[in-house]
């Protein structure tokens, strides 16, 4: 690996006291961000790919494994039975619901479930369930008694979204469906005590849903995390933390493969300003979607996977770990059919994890917006090639120079300071 990381210095960071002002009361109210999120990092598990079992019981083995790593918040993959109707593979996608309020017994019981989640909790992490609301699977429970509750076409036949071809869609203009959804989110926050949602394609789903829906989560769960999976602003004023940073994570992949440089990537951090000022941008350099259909981080970035890691967490936002990231695995896995992570971690990017995690948490400059230090570009003479930032907060100062080309580098940054960069080298200070 031919990164390597240089930290020079930093300091510990004062612990968080209070949220800031954030105008209007109402807003204030409705966006709160628990303490325990602005320093985060979130992990996304696989549930039937984590291990050969594939189950909720051998997954509790690696809960003391990632609490040494470091993650804060766990992100379940939808843990609900999967329809057999237009099923896809032999196993189905994970997003093709069949019961809200049950659990795929291939992954095991309720009660498993819970033990996940008490144990998490013990360990100082958090739990949050991917949400399907846009569609479900069209054996659903739901579909024979309330085919009102979905979109039909002028044939009466329910609708599949885009090439989905096993879920249906579902039928916001119904009240008593909103009604049924929202009660199944309220089912798992109060049987589960689960701390949040990630929300699948919640650009999809109507925002007064979301508005209106989180209103009710909070009088259960105040602290609520809610993770959309969108940028889209709207989204984030009244109903969720935090939303994809999907297009920079494109931009990321098109510098690694040579179609852009750091002017796109200025250019994508510009559009922030569109969100509110709280509004939490989660940045990754893979996902369940991106690694099944797009290949893995090594695939669509070679070399610049550790560079673009660091970017992740040193940029305002929610860094994520994806299953196996965290041991280098370096494949596709099989998104419809059982497969396996091989934990065997022959590049060390164990370590590489362990100090960006500690980097983010012990850092207050780079917490998330609205308590992390501002987002400062220090100017160079190579501009096509090193991203030089600075982000501040009391007197704690961190600076981080990456070189994002495949090229050997020497810059210059403002006020004269000299050093050589090696291909996708970056200097954390």
């Amino acid at each position: 690996m031919k990164t390597k990381i240089f930290v020079l210095f930093f300091i510990v960071s004062v612990a968080i006291t209070s949220c800031c002002n954030k105008g209007e009361k109402q807003v204030e109210d409705a966006m709160h961000h628990a303490e325990w999120v602005y320093n985060a990092t979130i992990y996304e598990v696989n549930i039937r790919q984590y291990t050969p079992e594939g189950t909720f019981s051998a997954f509790m083995n690696h809960i003391p494994r990632l609490k040494e790593l470091g993650v804060d918040i766990l992100w379940f993959m939808p843990v609900q039975p999967i329809g057999e109707v237009e099923r896809k593979g032999t196993l189905g996608s994970y997003y093709s619901i069949k019961d809200y309020t049950r659990i795929n017994p291939e992954f095991g019981t309720l009660e498993q479930f819970k033990q996940i989640v008490d144990a998490a909790h013990n360990a100082g992490m958090k739990v949050i369930l991917d949400w399907v609301a846009n569609h479900s699977s069209h054996d659903a429970v739901w579909i024979a008694e309330h085919k009102d509750w979905y979109v039909t076409d002028s044939l009466g036949k329910v609708v599949s979204p885009y090439d989905w071809t096993d879920v249906a869609k579902l039928n916001y203009d119904n009240a008593d469906m909103r009604q049924a959804m929202r009660e199944a989110m309220i089912f798992w926050l109060k049987g589960t005590d689960i701390d949040g949602f990630r929300c699948d394609v919640a650009y999809e789903v109507p925002t007064d849903f979301w508005e209106s829906t989180v209103v009710e989560l909070k009088k259960i769960k105040p602290d609520i995390f809610m993770l959309a999976e969108a940028e889209k602003p709207e989204l984030n004023v009244m109903a969720f933390n935090a939303y994809y940073g999907w297009e920079l994570h494109h931009v990321m992949n098109d510098i690694a493969q040579g179609k852009a440089d750091v002017n796109s990537l200025r250019n994508v951090l510009s559009k922030t300003a569109n969100f509110p000022e709280y509004a939490i941008p989660m940045y990754f350099t893979s996902n369940h979607d991106e690694n099944s259909w797009k290949g893995s981080e090594f695939e669509r970035m070679g070399d610049a996977v550790p560079a673009f890691a660091a970017l992740t967490f040193v940029l305002p936002g929610m860094p994520l770990i994806y299953s196996g990231q965290e041991v280098g695995f370096n494949r596709r896995l099989a998104f419809f059919e059982k497969d396996s992570i091989d934990w065997t971690d022959a590049k060390n990017f164990t370590a590489l994890y362990q100090k960006l995690i500690k980097l983010k948490k012990d850092n207050k400059a780079l917490f998330c917006p609205e308590l992390g230090g501002a987002l400062e570009e220090i100017k160079t003479n190579k501009p096509n090639e090193i991203f030089a930032i600075r982000r501040t907060v009391e007197n704690n100062k961190i600076i981080v120079v990456f070189n994002l080309s495949p090229n050997n580098v020497d810059v210059t940054l403002e006020g004269n300071e000299q050093m050589e960069l090696l291909p996708w080298e970056y200097r954390i200070m």
